[in-house]
């Protein structure tokens, strides 16, 4: 790891400090993933299976999701409309643990994108949206909840997708709430023309929105450096950052500074949401108190692990600090993953078309027949993601003294083995929510089940998964070692 990279390191865990308030066109992306066989008799089209459907916030509101993942505090002020699209953006927001519902404005419909995707192509995007301005009524409650929210905020986030929650009258009342409130305003823009962002003190074009907004060629360092420079001084903005996919990032400012860095991106996936990553970063680091390079510099390594998931993706502060450290995804460290990780991680093996497969325990005191089932499970996949009981759990489950070893222990141990490709800790009694959340294709459990008291066989033969019995190797078990070891320490005491 280089000195620079060393340096960004501890920066990550005062993300945790930051306290952003994203203010935008939250939008609803819907993911229909499978296989295409045929064509349809019907029409000269393809016929998509639909093997498995993932629903998660778009737009602003994968800016807060990316907040979120690194560690900061998010508030959210939106507008949907009454129907069931805002219905499940208000439940997806709970979800995410920001406490902010949105707005509604009736007869507005909800901006919603479903994507149908065949192996790792897109085939069909539809959309179902309202773009017209909001009303009077809404504009003022927006603003409104918008000086509320600001109060307990450093940033203000300004994610603009033109869908018409954001416009001109309001972005120019929302930048002035800012000023006033002493908070610092980052934009992602939209449109040709910057005027209605002026006084924003740092905006995040792409390439092409740099070059239109301009109307100045961006192809080059240098011409995105002038580009960048003509928008500072025609709109007072602060700092530009241009992103420039393959060619990374460049952060000019208006003291005339200038710094070009690399793009981090080592596989490319899907460059969807990857401006949402870079103004979550650069805006958590900023209400951290990082400076606005090293901002930028996390901004840039946080985008280059998002490209390299699939769809609307999400960078993790433990993602941020694995790619700082050129940390492998084979190591123990990286296996240890939330359930949400362990998502991502999974959309991307599955579009490398690798076979999910999860099996579940305590684990405590590893022994022979733990090491046999893991390799049955394996052998029935390509990857191997392992639930395991938190300490509370297996406490409830087995009894006091139990675990013998710590959850933190039990996980290192099984990250270790060749065998197991992700270990994600669960508190519940059963890992059902687990199971359910990640669907695994092949679910893995000892022969001394029957099928029917196999936790989540129901839930994975329902959408087309199996479920395998593996043989017991006889004569191993973690309670009767310990129980065995209770007996010793009776005899060594008498």
């Amino acid at each position: 790891m280089t000195a620079e990279k060393a340096r960004l390191v501890p920066m990550v865990s005062r993300l945790r400090k930051a306290r952003v308030l994203t203010v935008g066109d939250v939008m609803l992306d819907h993911f229909h993933y499978g296989s295409v066989e045929r064509i349809s008799p019907e029409a000269p089209i393809p016929v998509l299976r639909v093997e498995r459907e993932t629903t998660m916030l778009g737009g602003a509101g994968n800016v807060v999701r990316n907040l979120v993942a690194l560690g900061a505090e998010a508030r959210f002020v939106t507008v949907v409309g009454d129907d069931d699209g805002g219905r499940t953006v208000a439940t997806q927001i709970k979800d995410q643990g920001v406490p902010d519902h949105p707005i509604v404005e009736i007869g507005r419909r909800t901006s919603t994108k479903t994507r149908y995707i065949a192996g790792a192509q897109q085939v069909l995007r539809a959309d179902r949206e309202t773009t017209v301005a909001l009303r009077d009524d809404a504009k003022a409650e927006l603003l409104a909840a918008a000086r509320n929210a600001i109060r307990d905020c450093q940033v203000l986030v300004i994610s603009d997708y033109g869908k018409g929650v954001l416009s001109n009258d309001v972005l120019k009342a929302l930048i002035e709430v800012a000023r006033k409130a002493k908070k610092t305003v980052v934009i992602d823009p939209k449109g040709m023309d910057f005027a209605c962002y002026r006084g924003a003190d740092v905006i995040t074009p792409n390439r092409r929105e740099l070059a239109a907004a301009a109307a100045m060629p961006t192809n080059t360092d240098d011409e995105v450096i002038v580009a960048a420079q003509h928008l500072i001084k025609e709109h007072g903005f602060g700092a530009v950052i241009a992103t420039r996919s393959a060619d990374g990032m460049t952060v000019v400012t208006a003291k005339g500074t200038a710094v070009h860095l690399p793009a981090e991106a080592r596989e490319v996936f899907d460059v969807s949401g990857a401006g949402d990553t870079v103004v979550a970063a650069v805006a958590a680091a900023v209400a951290a108190g990082i400076g606005l390079a090293e901002a930028a510099a996390l901004a840039n390594v946080a985008a280059g692990i998002v490209v390299g998931k699939v769809g609307t993706a999400v960078a993790y502060a433990a993602d941020v600090i694995g790619a700082l450290h050129h940390q492998d995804l084979t190591s123990a460290e990286a296996k240890l993953l939330t359930s949400k990780q362990a998502k991502d991680r999974i959309q991307v093996w599955r579009r490398g078309g690798r076979k999910i497969g999860f099996t579940n325990g305590c684990f405590d005191l590893l022994h022979p027949g733990h090491l046999s089932l893991l390799k049955q499970a394996k052998a029935a996949c390509d990857r191997l993601v392992v639930g395991l009981n938190s300490d509370a759990s297996v406490a409830r489950l087995k009894g006091d003294g139990r675990p013998v070893q710590s959850e933190a222990a039990r996980a290192a141990v099984l990250a270790s083995l060749e065998t197991v490709d992700a270990v994600v800790i669960f508190e519940d009694d059963t890992p059902l929510a687990l199971i359910e959340a990640l669907r695994p294709d092949v679910l893995v459990k000892g022969a001394d089940y029957d099928l029917a008291q196999v936790v989540g066989a129901d839930v994975v033969k329902g959408y087309g998964g199996r479920v395998l019995l593996a043989k017991l190797e006889p004569g191993y078990s973690t309670s009767a070692t310990i129980a065995r070891l209770g007996g010793n320490k009776k005899k060594e005491s008498a």
